[in-house]
């Protein structure tokens, strides 16, 4: 039994039950994923379902010429719905996923997810909820592009940003942004402008400060 994962799971997913905490430290892994790195790609099959122990990681779609569409952020105590979607239907991903930050992820094997469901309801009610939580995050996202102005679009992402991240520092390009925003950069530039203009957020040659 993996010692680290026990500690994560007692610390990180407490409310899961003592029985599903010894399964699955008896039969995942632990997995320190350096920041940057892409762990998840469009068209790639998985083996496992991630349960976020720490760190973060951003989930985007990818258009066809490149260009990418921010979805959402998991953060410690998140698991990759669309992670667990794919498992159990064995469907390709349909997004790419990257680390934000160094992150350790806890990797449940596929073969566990259908037996988990059945016997713990910790993990079911897990399931089910996060199932919900990226659910809503999605029809956020949804509003935002349909019903919003970029110059709104751009003042959603930084606040959603800045929640997600726990911090007001935000260490981002205005390419980064406009990829996420599927805009282009001196788009994001002239917006955030006026945004420090209007005093909402100070700009620096390295990060974004939101106010």
């Amino acid at each position: 039994m993996n010692a680290d994962i026990v500690h994560y799971l007692d610390t990180v997913f407490s409310d899961f039950e003592p029985e599903l905490k010894a399964r699955l430290a008896a039969e995942s892994s632990l997995k320190k994923i350096p920041a940057g790195e892409v762990i998840m790609r469009t068209g790639q099959y998985f083996k496992y379902t991630l349960l976020i122990a720490s760190g973060k990681v951003k989930l985007y779609r990818e258009g066809d010429d490149g260009e990418e569409a921010y979805i959402y952020t998991l953060q410690a105590g998140n698991a990759c719905a669309l992670s667990m979607i794919c498992n159990t239907r064995q469907q390709t991903s349909e997004i790419t996923a990257v680390t934000l930050e160094d992150t350790v992820a806890i990797m449940v094997p596929i073969q566990l997810m259908d037996n988990l469901m059945q016997e713990y309801k910790s993990w079911y009610y897990f399931v089910i909820d996060n199932y919900r939580s990226r659910f809503e995050e999605l029809l956020t996202v949804l509003d935002s592009v349909v019903f919003k102005g970029m110059d709104e679009r751009l003042e959603f992402y930084l606040k959603n940003q800045v929640k997600n991240r726990g911090t007001k520092e935000l260490f981002m390009t205005h390419s980064e942004i406009a990829n996420d925003l599927n805009t282009s950069r001196e788009v994001v530039s002239r917006l955030l402008k006026k945004m420090e203009q209007n005093k909402k957020i100070q700009l620096f040659r390295s990060h974004i400060a939101w106010l």
